[in-house]
């Protein structure tokens, strides 16, 4: 396991520790942990996001395949009891 260091303002380790204290965290480490974890996982959505529109820029939607999704959301829309 590799270790990191770093340092933080006194305004964000007192922020942490309420963390602490309020059970979101079990110590300053786990804190740290959880917030890079949280911070990749942001980016690879980001990332995969970007794919996915990329794709779509790069082979649009036909007309034809947007007529169909339209029709298929009136037919749900319409068979709903409300």
């Amino acid at each position: 396991m590799v270790q990191l260091v770093t340092r933080v303002g006194d305004d964000l380790a007192e922020a942490v520790d309420e963390l602490i204290e309020a059970g979101v965290a079990e110590s300053r480490s786990d804190a740290v942990r959880q917030a890079l974890s949280a911070l990749v996982e942001q980016h690879r959505r980001a990332q995969i996001g970007r794919q996915i529109l990329d794709g779509y820029l790069r082979t649009p939607q036909t007309e034809e395949e947007i007529a169909w999704a339209d029709d298929a959301t009136r037919r749900m829309i319409t068979e709903e009891p409300w």
